[in-house]
């Protein structure tokens, strides 16, 4: 019974830090604030101009959707993604 309590846990522990962590690289000379769509909830994420970087999204999932100029992509944990006139392209 005590593995098991330990096992449950762990699992919930690994469900609750789910996050999508993504690697860009923005090629407009702006910053872009997108929409996000993460286990139900909505929120802001922000990619500085002109640069290489990483950005966490937090949330329940290792996926989320991000809303641009292009509409609506999907985007999973450890992407790599690529941001050209307010679209993004995953690499």
């Amino acid at each position: 019974m005590k593995k098991l309590l330990i096992i449950t846990c762990l699992l919930f522990g690994v469900i609750a830090q789910a996050n999508v962590n993504l690697r860009y690289y923005n090629k407009d000379s702006k910053t872009h604030k997108f929409e996000v769509k993460i286990a139900g909830s909505t929120k802001t994420v922000e990619f500085g101009s002109s640069r290489t970087a990483s950005v966490t999204i937090q949330g329940g999932s290792e996926k989320a959707e991000i809303k641009t100029d292009c509409g609506w992509i999907t985007v999973t944990n450890n992407s790599k993604i690529e941001i050209k006139d307010g679209c993004i392209v995953i690499k």
